[in-house]
């Protein structure tokens, strides 16, 4: 059994979302049997900008025709989709920037999907399989609140993961994670204490979750 972990913060010490994807990998570990996590970090080491717009003109240009920017492209889009093909299962970690989707996780989905596996029409790599999408928010876009609907990135992401690429999703969110940084935010600290906690004890749900999906259907 084979997890693919993507992580999309810029940054390691400090990052919430690595954290709980942290909380939800460990439940994988100690409920999968025989099995290995592989690694795809796109926040601190980040794919390519032009790699997307290289790989289009691959396949609009005869493979003989290829420059090496376009061959380097296409080929990277292809390791992308081989760990997704790989995989029995998925963690995707991706806060959210400034309202919307990371620019990192953007690339990557870009790139998947300008390999020729994943192209519309064709039943993707990834049809079927289990994953959780951890995303985490530094205020509180949830409906009734002030500022609902600024979150632009989770339902983009979903119909990425749960439409496009056919992903069983499970979804963890935290909010309120400058609570504590921000002194505007003050006056939320109990609430965001609430919603720290609730998102860990989902975050090891669904990790358990994820492993006893995959050794179910291993078994079938």
């Amino acid at each position: 059994m084979s997890l693919l972990r993507v992580d999309a913060s810029i940054r390691h010490d400090g990052s919430t979302s690595r954290a709980l994807a942290d909380i939800a990998e460990a439940q994988w570990l100690d409920t999968a049997t025989n099995t290995q996590v592989v690694r795809r970090e796109i926040g601190t080491t980040p794919l390519p900008s032009d790699a997307w717009a290289q790989a289009l003109a691959a396949g609009a240009t005869p493979e003989i025709d290829h420059t090496p920017e376009q061959q380097s492209a296409r080929g990277l889009a292809a390791a992308l989709v081989d760990e997704l093909a790989g995989a029995d299962a998925y963690l995707f970690a991706v806060p959210l920037y400034n309202f919307g989707v990371s620019q990192h996780f953007k690339i990557y989905a870009d790139l998947v999907i300008a390999d020729p596996r994943m192209s519309p029409g064709l039943t993707p790599v990834t049809a079927g399989k289990p994953g959780v999408l951890v995303t985490v928010q530094g205020g509180n876009y949830s409906p009734g609140t002030p500022k609902e609907g600024w979150d632009h990135a989770t339902a983009w992401m979903r119909r990425i993961l749960e439409d496009v690429w056919q992903i069983d999703l499970e979804v963890v969110t935290r909010e309120f994670t400058l609570v504590g940084v921000n002194p505007a935010l003050d006056a939320f600290t109990d609430i965001a204490q609430d919603l720290k906690s609730n998102a860990e004890q989902r975050a090891r749900r669904t990790g358990r979750e994820l492993a006893e999906r995959q050794r179910e259907a291993a078994t079938h």
